[in-house]
This record gives C-alpha cells, structure tokens and sequence, in this order.
C-alpha cells in the first residue's frame, strides 16, 4: 500500500477556484479521467500534485 502520508488531497472547490474554471470542468476532468481523483464517500478529493502538473501541462485542444 502507498505511502500517502505527504500527499495533500485538494476539494473540486479547491481545485476550481486554483484552475479558474467551474466545479463542473473539474467534475468533467475527474470522470474523463484526465484529472485523478479518489472518492471520499460522495465527493471526490484530488492530489495537489495532480494538479499542479494539469496546469503545467499545455493542452494541446487549446487554440
């Protein structure tokens, strides 16, 4: 089992609000599996770390 002691879990708001895009474009990315995510119950958390590589990463659909 991995070690997830390091790892900070961010909420869809969180992770919106860091993005600058809607709740729903995360959802969208969470269930396109574009954006990994673990669910907690009926929300869903995403590792920072994911994050900050979505944003680092151009999208290629983009332009």
């Amino acid at each position: 089992m991995a070690d997830l002691s390091g790892v900070r879990f961010l909420t869809v708001a969180e992770v919106a609000d860091m993005m600058r895009v809607s709740n729903m474009t995360v959802y969208r990315l969470v269930h396109s599996g574009e954006l990994p995510a673990v669910r907690f119950g009926r929300s869903f958390r995403i590792p920072e770390s994911a994050v900050a590589a979505a944003i680092e990463t151009p999208d290629s659909r983009v332009g």
